[in-house]
């Protein structure tokens, strides 16, 4: 191996360092294994922190009749039974025992009179389930498990951006990458490595996500030759700020309306009544987000396109103490006094329910060595997630994936890094800059997130996703003569050129997936396809990579074992 490139060697990488690749990290050096996390940004600003509401876990510290059945089959019911059944019944089974471990690490939740943890109520869930610090929990979290893992040692290489996934052979062997400050090049070679990189929401337009959510893991895995699973299930959660323009998508925690927060339209009417009487706004997330757009496209919308969301009917005082985040967060960005007024709130993309294709017990992929965890994994969601289901999910298989990694490098021998892998990863990212003509990946991304927004988004029709899939060939055509000028140090114009390969992969994942699925189901709603058809409901759509196209294949739903099946039929 050339000596030019500096080089880091561990057991397992993990790339990544929001929850999913914390608990992994901390559950792979329990066995042992030396281990190295990644992260795009600094640690400890991983998306996790902007999980707001809470860890779901039938914990029945609130409600005594909850437990892992009613869990697992409101997970199942959320997702339209297109979940992985068996990751569904190991989250709800483990849930509370991974709550109850960040408890004795130092997590400090809300509690009861009694001094249990607090469960508050949140939708599509029929108990009172969500574990919760105030509407902060997911800063509580990673804070919890970022001491552990620093407290172990972990190695943390932070500001760092993975442009490929190194293979020896069929297996895994490490990753290639760039440090963000200088641009210089880095070599991880590694015998397991975990993707734990979150979600997409930066392709569109009106997003939750934060900077770094480019669909890096998914597009990584894929071209290392995993599969991607259910990727036209994008959530639009249904509360997003939509006014001033800045903050445009930033997140409203569903705790507000957990909380006793009301929907109004600009007539004043509570409008959920008309689209899910029983629930309200408790409802599940697509059939929120799907009324406030009807809503809206109907002419009932407020100033700014959304709708008002209103909990100054409950005391200043209880407000500013169950959400002190949102409470701050309006007065700051939007100079509205949530204890007085309303918000206004409208759908932002929020969640991937598809991703990589894993093993429900380990987060294995298809290719030997390479695991997923979180929200760049699929299957336990199904067609749609319920909210706090992602934080479980975080603990439950990012401690799952942190076992198998560690098991895996301990019966292997080390890989051998390709340098002529090494070497076409570099010239792939020098490219731009040799270029004398070509457009700035900026206008390209702009672009690229309108058309998302336009023809991908909520509602779908065929015509759109064929028209969607013609305009990303021309992206794509454009992104290969991009054009990016100063140096390689900080130079972010360069970084977005990286990202923006990335996005399309997943842009054409979520597209090609949408067209296929003639029904709504969940978070994909085809206007020309209303209905949710049974026949669909049998089978998961699985996107391969074959040479230089992306080939769509239909795979049956698993067969769920009877005492499973009992669960689902029994009523609430």
């Amino acid at each position: 191996m050339t000596p030019k490139y500096e080089t880091h060697e561990n057991d397992v990488l993990i790339i990544g360092a929001g929850g999913a690749g914390l608990r992994a990290a901390v559950e792979a050096l329990a066995q042992g294994a030396s281990v190295g996390v990644v992260c795009k940004s600094l640690l400890g600003k991983a998306h996790t922190v902007m999980a707001e509401g809470g860890i779901a876990a039938a914990m029945c510290n609130v409600d005594q009749a909850d437990g892992w059945r009613t869990h697992f089959r409101d997970t199942m019911r959320g997702g339209k039974f297109l979940n992985n059944w068996r990751m569904a019944q190991l989250h709800a089974q483990e849930s509370p025992d991974r709550v109850r471990e960040l408890e004795q690490w130092g997590a400090l939740f809300d509690r009861t009179e009694t001094g249990d943890i607090l469960q508050r109520a949140f939708g599509g869930h029929t108990f009172k389930r969500l574990c919760h610090v105030g509407d902060r929990t997911g800063l509580e979290m990673i804070r919890t498990l970022q001491d552990r893992g620093v407290q172990q040692g972990i190695d943390v290489y932070m500001e760092c951006t993975i442009t490929r996934l190194l293979k020896d052979g069929d297996r895994i062997a490490g990753a290639f990458g760039y440090w963000r400050e200088q641009g210089r090049f880095v070599i991880f070679k590694a015998k397991s490595v975990i993707v734990a990189t979150g979600g997409i929401g930066k392709a569109w337009k009106v997003t939750s996500n934060s900077w770094e959510c480019t669909g890096d893991g998914m597009a990584l895995a894929y071209e290392a030759g995993a599969e991607l699973l259910d990727m036209e299930f994008v959530q639009f959660h249904p509360t997003g700020m939509v006014w001033p323009p800045g903050v445009q998508g930033l997140l409203v925690t569903e705790a507000v309306r957990g909380e006793g927060g009301i929907l109004r339209n600009k007539n004043g009417e509570r409008f959920m009544e008309k689209y899910d009487p029983k629930r309200m706004e408790l409802s599940t997330r697509d059939v929120v987000a799907r009324s406030i757009y009807t809503e809206v496209k109907e002419g009932r919308g407020s100033p700014h396109g959304g709708a008002f969301l209103d909990i100054s009917h409950k005391q200043a005082e209880y407000v500013k103490r169950k959400l002190p985040s949102m409470y701050h967060q309006f007065k700051e960005l939007a100079d509205v006094d949530i204890t007085k007024g309303p918000m206004e709130v409208g759908p932002t993309c929020h969640y991937m329910m598809g991703g990589i294709r894993v093993e429900a017990e380990t987060g294995r992929t298809s290719v030997a060595g390479l695991y997923a965890a979180g929200e760049a994994a699929a299957g336990l969601h199904g067609a749609n997630r319920l909210g706090g289901n992602s934080l479980s999910d975080l603990l439950v298989f990012g401690r799952r994936a942190g076992l198998a990694a560690a098991e895996h490098a301990r019966a292997v021998g080390g890989p051998a890094v390709d340098s002529a892998q090494v070497d076409e990863a570099e010239r792939q990212l020098l490219a731009p800059f040799e270029r004398t003509t070509g457009e700035n990946p900026y206008t390209i991304h702009g672009e690229l997130q309108d058309m998302l927004q336009a023809l991908v988004g909520i509602f779908r029709t065929e015509e759109d996703l064929v028209r969607a899939l013609g305009e990303l060939e021309k992206f794509k055509a454009r992104a290969g003569l991009m054009r990016v000028e100063g140096s390689r140090l900080f130079n972010p114009g360069w970084h977005l050129s990286r990202d923006l390969q990335h996005m399309l992969v997943v842009a054409e994942a979520v597209t090609r997936s949408a067209l296929a699925r003639q029904e709504s189901r969940g978070a994909h709603s085809r206007i020309d396809f209303p209905k949710t058809e049974d026949a669909w409901g049998k089978k998961n759509h699985v996107i391969t990579r074959d040479g230089a196209a992306m080939r769509l294949v239909e795979v049956p739903v698993a067969e769920m074992p009877e005492e499973l099946k009992q669960i689902l039929a029994e009523d609430k």
